[in-house]
This record gives C-alpha cells, structure tokens and sequence, in this order.
C-alpha cells in the first residue's frame, strides 16, 4: 500500500531523516514511536506531500507523491499536529468546504459529510463555532476531515496530544474504528497508547528506522532477557556460589544490605543479607525463578524476596532509541577524528 524508500531529509546542514525504508500494508494500524526530535513528523510530511525530500521516494498505493502527486493525494487523509480548522466556522461549514476542495460535490458530498460526522461523533456540535469547542472536539473535527473523499490511509500526527484523559481515550477509540475499514498511520511518543491501539509498530530515532515489528514480537525479540531481583539471607560469597549452579543466568549483580535492617539470629550474631539482581536470557522467566528458589533451599539459605521484571514496550523503546543515540554519537566522533 506504501512503500517508502531511502528516505533523507536535510534541513540545512542538519540531518532530520536517514535513509528510511519500509512498506506498510492494506488494512492495519500502525504506530509510528519515537522521542521528540526523532523526524516522525517530517517523515509524515514528506509521506502526505506537505514536505520536499532531498532524496528517496514514496509511493502511495503504486503512484509517487512527487511525480504523481494528485493522484497519491487522493488516497491519503491527514490530520497533521495542529489541525488546520476554521475556527469562526462550524464543523458542517468548515468540512463543507474541506470536501469542495477535494473536489466533492452535491449529493456525494451531503452523503460524505453525514458519514464523517456520524463516524467521528461530533453531530451534537455540527452547528456550533469551531472557536467554542473544547480541543477533542477539534480533534475529532480535524478527523473528520481527513476522512472526506474516503481515502485509503490515513495519517494522523500526534492525534492525542494536548487532550484529557477522557478525551485521549475517545480518540483511541475512534482510531481502532477507523482500522477496521482504513489503513491508519499515527505518530505518538506514548508508548502505552501505541501499544493498546497498533498492530504493528515503526519505532524511529535520530531520523532512523530502528524497529518495524508487531508490539508483542518486539518484546520478544528485543529484550529477550529478563530480570529477577532478591533478596536473600546470606552473604554475598553464599549466594553467588548457590547461583553459579543455576542455568541461563546472564547478568548478576550482589551487594549488601543496609547494616540498619540487618537481623540477629538466635545468638545474638549479626546475620548477612544480600540484595541481588539477576538478567536471563532465557524466555521462561518463571522456569529461572524456581530454579533460583530451590537452589536457595537446597543450600540452606532462606529467600526473603523474590520480583520479577518482565521486558515491556517502554524497555524495548528506552533500549532501541539509546543503542541508536549511541551510535549517532560514535559516527560523528569517528567524522571528527577523520576531518582531523
């Protein structure tokens, strides 16, 4: 349905875009993640026709938005960050002459008009001033428009941003519809929200695509290991010796307990508490923690705590957008020490 290719995008000197390629198909949601200043909303700039390229295509449906731009047009509809409303309007006004410009006339446009407003559920303020609505109605009337010409994908930039609570829940759900009978592209930088709502993930950092893969995959894959954190009545030597005999232990970490909160045992004698953090790279992290319990039982040595921290989104996101920090950092050093 999309295809983008060796997309780059310089403002002046400065390198928004890098290289980015992928292909979205017909008929899924898909969230577009990445920090503030990772090039999401250019890249949906570029991908709607708003924004020139310095270089790479993309291809709407078969037809490139540069060289065919009337016709990938037609199949997109857009709502960018701050949706472009008529504020002294009103919404059946103001998508009145949104449908005009694309080109939709008299009974068609009566119809599509209808349609948008029952699907967006804004017809209680169809006769209201734009200027009177709170901002998810806005919100909702700038969906409204991009859905006027029923076109195939629609891309949303930050559709949520700015909204209550209540209000970020109406949008989502509105979203989810959408999927149903649109290909919907949206852009956040709340991972929660692309994790409830997406069937397939873009994460993009310094302008490059560092994941494209579906939520629960990227889990998986990204951070296969897997923490366990203890604590345990024993010193520090007791309890990497009881661990060593543990398998698909990759990471330990042990260190001592506040003296202040350590016990005395029966006679009085200080007793030694360690608190401890383990990463697995196994994927059952319940097979690693039972191992971990009986290892602990059959040396003598009594677990006081025992949680688990299971791989989410927000870690895979925090690790792929580090690593990709990181690696900017690195080539521009490696530039420096080449120019010197």
């Amino acid at each position: 349905m999309i295809a983008v290719e060796h997309l780059t995008k310089y403002y002046g000197d400065f390198l928004a875009v890098d290289d980015l390629s992928f292909e979205i198909d017909e008929g899924h949601v898909y969230g577009f993640l990445g920090p503030n200043g990772a090039g999401k909303s250019t890249t949906m700039n570029i991908m709607t026709g708003c924004l020139s390229a310095t270089e790479g295509h993309v291809r709407i449906d078969g037809h490139d938005i540069f060289d065919e731009p009337e016709k990938a047009k037609r199949l997109i509809g857009y709502l960018p960050e701050i949706p472009p409303l008529y504020v002294s309007e009103t919404p059946e006004e103001y998508l009145r002459f949104v449908g005009e410009a694309k080109g939709l006339r008299g009974s068609v446009l009566r119809e599509q008009i209808e349609k948008v407003i029952a699907d967006t559920r804004i017809g209680d303020v169809r006769g209201r001033r734009i200027s009177a609505l709170s901002k998810g109605y806005r919100q909702r009337v700038g969906i409204a428009q991009a859905l006027l010409g029923n076109p195939k994908v629609i891309i949303l930039d930050e559709p949520t941003i700015g909204l209550d609570p209540i209000q970020i829940i109406e949008i989502r759900d509105l979203i989810r519809d959408l999927g149903r009978s649109h290909t919907v592209i949206f852009s956040s930088h709340i991972l929660s929200e692309v994790q409830t709502i997406c069937d397939r993930i873009l994460i993009i950092a310094r302008g490059k695509l560092v994941a494209f893969d579906e939520p629960q995959n990227l889990e998986r894959r990204l951070l296969a290991p897997s923490e366990i954190s203890l604590k345990a009545e024993a010193s520090a030597e007791e309890a990497r010796k009881i661990l060593s005999g543990v398998a698909h232990i990759s990471e330990m970490d042990i260190s001592g307990m506040d003296t202040d909160i350590a016990g005395m045992d029966a006679n009085g004698k200080k007793e030694n508490r360690v608190s401890i953090r383990v990463r697995t790279d196994c994927s059952d992290i319940y097979a690693v923690s039972r191992s971990i319990f009986f290892a602990f039982a059959k040396g003598g040595r009594p677990l006081l705590e025992m949680a688990l921290k299971k791989a989410n989104l927000e870690d895979v996101f925090l690790e792929l957008t580090d690593n990709a920090a990181g690696e900017k950092d690195r080539d521009e050093d490696l530039e420096e020490e080449v120019e010197d």
